[in-house]
């Protein structure tokens, strides 16, 4: 392997070697719903330095199981079915065409984890997709995995909920020359026990391409330690409030913190420096001050 992997590229942005870190703000369903609050997410992800955001697209008839459709759930709303719920928190084309406008306002690039083929024909035909995101729930989804590489976009690909055997099986699928995997441990909020930062460097060594970390813990630590291991692009979950109502609210960074991880992230990339062991400029001055013999 070389030490250095050529970038995948999302639209103007490239992810790998050498390139900024690409810091995604994972909206995913934080938006209960409304676009107006989607918007205000992305208002959050602009004003923290962050290039993307991503959102999950399903058709509930298809990517909710038939023993939860039924199921009944409290929500904002009132009593419903999980379906029900799902299509109320779903958004469809008008909403999509309205987000789409508005991260060409203000900058911003956007995509989504399809959970379903339809999800991926929707994005694709709807919004000639930038770039898709796979969920480390939908790995052994290989028909949902052949539709994604079928459309020969960029591919972002957590690997959550997995072990060797079948992240092996889910890259077969994809060009690697367009992937970036993500290290990623589905607990929410992540335990540091279960976070494995060092399978960052090892699927890097082991298929060769770009490789970031979607992170589900609480605070900016261990993100920041996936900045320093060379994670290519970082995601967290983020939302206005985290008291809101919604499964993954508790677990997302408000807008200052999410910031916080932003400025960090870019403070750690001007630190990493390039290895090579040098006298820096501000030590010069030093030498002759502090040093007693002379090389």
């Amino acid at each position: 392997m070389t030490d250095q992997l050529a970038p995948v590229a999302i639209g103007d942005h490239l992810i790998g070697d050498g390139q900024p870190v690409y810091m995604i703000g994972e909206i995913g369903i934080n938006h209960n719903g409304d676009v107006e609050i989607a918007k205000q997410l992305m208002d959050v992800a602009v004003t923290a330095g962050a290039q993307a955001v991503k959102f999950q697209k399903r058709n509930p008839d298809v990517a909710v199981p038939e023993h939860q459709k039924s199921k009944m759930r409290s929500t904002p709303w009132g009593e419903m079915t999980y379906l029900e719920y799902k299509y109320r928190v779903e958004f469809g084309k008008d909403e999509y065409t309205e987000i789409d406008r508005y991260a060409k306002e203000i900058g911003l690039q956007w995509f989504a984890s399809p959970w379903d083929v339809d999800s991926v024909e929707f994005l694709e035909t709807e919004f000639d997709a930038l770039t898709y995101k796979v969920a480390s729930a939908s790995l052994t989804d290989f028909e949902l995995l052949r539709a994604i590489a079928d459309t020969s976009k960029p591919v972002l690909c957590s690997s959550g909920m997995s072990d060797w055997a079948t992240l092996d099986a889910a890259v077969e699928v994809f060009d690697r020359d367009k992937l970036v995997l993500m290290h990623a441990t589905s607990t929410y909020p992540l335990p540091p026990e279960e976070v494995n930062l060092a399978a960052i460097p090892a699927m890097r060594r082991r298929y060769e391409v770009p490789v970031g970390y979607s992170g589900h813990e609480l605070g900016l630590e261990i993100s920041f330690a996936a900045a320093a291991l060379g994670a290519a692009t970082i995601e967290r979950h983020i939302t206005l409030d985290s008291s809101m109502w919604g499964s993954d609210q508790s677990a997302s960074m408000e807008p200052r913190e999410f910031t916080s991880l932003v400025k960090g992230v870019r403070v750690l990339e001007v630190a990493q420096g390039d290895g090579i062991k040098r006298v820096m400029p501000g030590e010069e001055s030093k030498i002759d001050s502090l040093r007693k013999v002379s090389v």
